[in-house]
């Protein structure tokens, strides 16, 4: 919180300083570079690898060519590659920028996951065969992060599963994060809050990969370090020991590490289909001028015993046998209930 303080005041002085004259492109490209520099600088994970005097030389020569503040956050991408902050993004309304991606072709995943991608899916909550609860759950960007609004967000998708918990005799659930490219996972964690149970969940590791904040889960709060994020309002028994599967898919990224490494360590869990993309690094945002906003990597993620992972390998492999039209069709699906009727 006090680096979001003193970027605001560096901000405000930059743009302060400029207030007598109308800006010129230059002027906004200054303001910009100036404040994503102090960033990157004061909290990338990685700065300390960086020759920050060469990086910065370079990027303001490269800036010179631009004629406008739009065109010039193109220079993004090359710094991002340059300084290896593969996760790093900036959003400036409703567009991303960030480094270069990791190549998939479209030879690695089904169309059934690429026709359910492009329809935009949401939080789905719901019965299978009468005895299996369902959750997809997929990513979620959204930038108020006010306890409020997560509370929101969160208590919906929780009363859904709730709702199905109570009126429903569960044998066992699946959790479904093939389509969860990334996001914030505070919702997602909370909405799960029953299947988590009043447990550590996570942390954030320092460079070098030691434990240094803790997340954990307690009636219904999320708690990072102890100090309340948000929360939810639970209802009836918890399902923490209840049979679970989980199934990630190549696109599975970031919030939906994070919300799979949660489960990591949890009794009577399975994880069913393909190895994640490998974004399990944690990021805060970061305001910059002109109502951009950088999310900024300043920590490895962990599961609740301090464990990192670059990427989660399934118990279970399934790939390309994606059935989202009939889910019984699925072939994750199919070795998720195999799992679930198993007597324990």
């Amino acid at each position: 919180m006090k680096k979001t303080l003193v970027i605001f005041f560096i901000l405000g002085l930059s743009l302060k300083g400029f207030a007598q004259k109308e800006l010129t492109a230059q002027d906004s490209i200054k303001v910009f570079y100036d404040g994503l520099f102090s960033a990157l600088k004061n909290g990338y994970l990685h700065r300390k690898a960086v020759d920050w005097k060469v990086v910065e030389y370079e990027t303001k020569q490269n800036l010179a060519q631009y004629n406008s503040f739009k065109t010039s956050l193109n220079e993004i991408k090359i710094l991002f590659d340059k300084i290896g902050a593969t996760h790093c993004i900036v959003y400036d309304q409703g567009k991303k920028y960030s480094a270069t991606g990791k190549a998939i072709s479209k030879a690695e995943y089904t169309e059934q996951w690429r026709k359910k991608y492009a329809a935009k899916p949401t939080f789905e909550a719901k019965v299978l065969d009468g005895k299996y609860g369902y959750i997809l759950m997929p990513g979620m960007v959204f930038f108020d992060t006010s306890s409020e609004n997560v509370h929101k967000i969160a208590q919906a998708m929780y009363d859904q599963i709730a709702d199905i918990k109570a009126k429903n005799k569960i044998e066992g659930w699946i959790l479904d994060l093939r389509l969860n490219t990334g996001g914030n996972s505070w919702p997602m964690l909370l909405a799960l809050y029953d299947l988590l149970g009043d447990h550590d969940i996570g942390g954030s590791l320092n460079l070098n990969k030691k434990l240094v904040s803790t997340i954990k889960l307690e009636n219904g709060n999320y708690l990072d370090n102890g100090k309340k994020v948000s929360f939810i309002n639970p209802v009836g028994e918890l399902l923490d020991k209840k049979k679970l599967a989980v199934i990630t898919g190549i696109f599975t990224g970031s919030s939906g590490e994070v919300t799979a490494m949660a489960f990591k360590g949890r009794p009577n869990t399975i994880f069913v289909g393909e190895s994640t993309l490998g974004f399990t690094t944690g990021n805060i945002f970061w305001p910059l001028a002109f109502g951009t906003t950088m999310a900024l990597t300043n920590s490895y993620d962990s599961d609740r015993n301090g464990n990192y992972y670059e990427r989660i390998i399934p118990d279970i492999a399934v790939s390309k046998q994606d059935n989202f039209d009939d889910l019984f069709l699925d072939r994750n699906i199919q070795e998720s209930i195999k799992f679930l009727m198993q007597k324990e």
